[in-house]
C-alpha cells in the first residue's frame, strides 16, 4: 500500500488513467466488431462505412497509447483487405 502522499496521488492518477484507457479500448473493440459483423453478413457497403468510422477511432487509440501504432495499422490493413475482397 502507498505510504507517501505522492504515492497515494500516483495511485489515484493510475486508476483514472486505467479507467480512461479501458473506455477507449472498449470503444475501439465495438467499432471493430461492427466491421466484423458487416463483413460476416456480406454487406460490402455497410462494411465500408463501418471501416471508415473504425479507422480513425483505432488510430486515435494508437496516438493515445492504448494500442501500439503498428498493431493499429495492421488491424486497419487486414480489415480493409477483407472488405475489398467482399465483392470478388
Amino acid at each position: 500500500m502507498a505510504n507517501t502522499t505522492s504515492a497515494k496521488k500516483a495511485v489515484r492518477k493510475i486508476a483514472r488513467r486505467t479507467a480512461v484507457n479501458k473506455m477507449r479500448l472498449s470503444r475501439v473493440r465495438s467499432y471493430l466488431r461492427k466491421v466484423e459483423e458487416a463483413i460476416a453478413s456480406g454487406d460490402k457497403a455497410a462494411a465500408e462505412t463501418a471501416l471508415k468510422v473504425a479507422q480513425p477511432e483505432l488510430m486515435r487509440a494508437a496516438t493515445k497509447g492504448v494500442v501500439h501504432k503498428n498493431a493499429a495499422s495492421r488491424k486497419v490493413s487486414r480489415l480493409a483487405r477483407r472488405v475489398k475482397t467482399l465483392s470478388a
